[in-house]
């Protein structure tokens, strides 16, 4: 059987080392890949947003199976492309993908059946979110690019002053592009936030372990937002309870919103929660695998994530059981000096000949030079994720198969899990 995964970060190497591990022994395939997945599957050097390139391939290929992991090309509609030749894959079509594609979609589908979530409006004129902005009397707000914008499309404004800038930003300077030209701006959640992945065939819902990111750039939860410097999973602010309450309130009744639209998501559905005085609300949608969540969440995987793929595909997922392993995981993201600003590529990485067999070096932006040495080439360079039977334990050997890692400007986070050792201490 021929797999092939679309994609190039680390989120495509943690599903590619984890087919890897089916008894069905797939030969895999990826799109364009990188200088580390090449050790695992064969990279072919199209573009994850090439829908064209890629069906061509996958047919030419005789490709049996299609893993599309990013948003972009969900959003473009490259499931639905793959349909039209006869090629199952597992992700939303591009009905579907519109939950993370517009967040204006995503607030007004929430209003609509009542999905708990922060209160909101949403603008097309830039004149008119400022005037909101300069009449609104609570700080903080957030401001938030309507498309996709590669996780930093979310600005928090403590003032007026910094929300206005936000909108400028968005909405007139383009920052993020076209994904400006419509802002959501809505109030500012308090409490523990919590990411639930979930294996969903469009009425039978699977959520995977709950993890807790890191997104800003600095210690101490300080700097800018970023794709995220870190991940720990289970996370210990989603107790059993609050689980039960997701699954009654904001799970289900997702699902059953989107069939309602006549948009049924099939995939994996990702929860950015907000665990408020008031009770679990959606921060936001996203159509697919967390990224550095999935590298947490895959290695606590004990089912055939191949079956599950293919269970959420013919839409046999509720005759599944999907188990996982007790234990905990951890991943520090090893990233270039300057990122999520400006920062030098084409950096050398030292690796250690060995790692811990609890230990996965995942690889996101690097490639393999003209003389096979492998060189920075992104942001977040390497995810450096361990598993545990407790948390600190797998911190502790995150941290260690960390520092054995060397490149020139290579930059991380002290104190992931943090947060998470505390609330377990409580």
């Amino acid at each position: 059987m021929k797999v092939l995964v679309v994609g190039g970060g680390g989120r495509e190497h943690a599903i590619i080392r984890k087919l890897k591990e089916s008894p069905r022994r797939p030969a895999l395939y990826a799109a364009p890949g990188n200088g580390g997945i090449a050790s695992d599957a064969v990279c072919v050097p199209i573009a994850a947003t090439d829908v064209a390139g890629v069906v061509s391939f996958a047919v030419q290929e005789g490709i049996d199976y299609v893993v599309v992991a990013p948003d972009d090309p969900l959003v473009l509609g490259m499931v639905d492309a793959l349909a039209e030749k006869g090629i199952p894959a597992f992700g939303p079509n591009k009905a579907a993908a519109i939950l993370e594609g517009s967040k204006v979609f995503s607030k007004n589908l929430m209003k609509k059946y009542g999905i708990p979530t922060a209160a909101y409006e949403t603008f097309a004129d830039a004149g008119e979110a400022a005037a909101y902005v300069r009449a609104n009397r609570k700080y903080p707000l957030v401001v938030k690019a309507d498309g996709l914008a590669l996780g930093k499309g979310v600005l928090i404004s403590r003032s007026y002053e910094e929300a206005e800038d936000a909108v400028r930003t968005m909405m007139e300077d383009r920052a993020f592009g076209d994904s400006g030209s419509r802002v959501v701006i809505e109030e500012f959640l308090t409490g523990p936030e919590v990411s639930v992945l979930a294996f969903t065939d469009g009425t039978a819902i699977a959520p995977m372990v709950s993890s807790m990111d890191h997104k800003r750039a600095g210690d101490g939860d300080t700097g800018p937002n970023t794709g995220g410097m870190g991940t720990v999973a289970p996370n210990p602010c989603y107790t059993e309870d609050i689980a039960r309450v997701c699954m009654d309130t904001i799970f289900l009744p997702t699902l059953a919103a989107m069939r309602a639209e006549s948009c049924p998501f099939k995939g994996c559905l990702y929860f950015g929660l907000m665990l408020t005085p008031d009770g679990p609300k959606v921060i936001e949608y996203n159509c697919r695998f967390g990224d550095p969540e999935t590298q947490v969440v895959l290695p606590l995987l004990k089912t055939d994530l191949l079956t599950v793929m293919q269970a959420v595909e013919s839409e046999t997922l509720g005759s599944l059981t999907v188990e996982w392993r007790h234990a905990s995981a951890a991943c520090v993201i090893l990233a270039s000096g300057g990122y999520p600003g400006h920062y030098e590529k084409g950096k050398p990485i030292s690796l250690p000949a060995s790692a811990p067999g609890n230990v996965t070096i995942y690889h996101a932006g690097d490639r393999l030079d003209e003389n096979g040495q492998l060189v920075t080439s992104g942001g977040r360079v390497l995810g450096v994720t361990a598993t545990g039977p407790t948390l600190r334990q797998a911190l502790h050997d995150a941290y260690a198969a960390a520092r054995a890692v060397d490149f020139d400007g290579k930059y991380l986070r002290h104190d992931i899990g943090q947060r998470a050792l505390a609330a377990l201490a409580d």
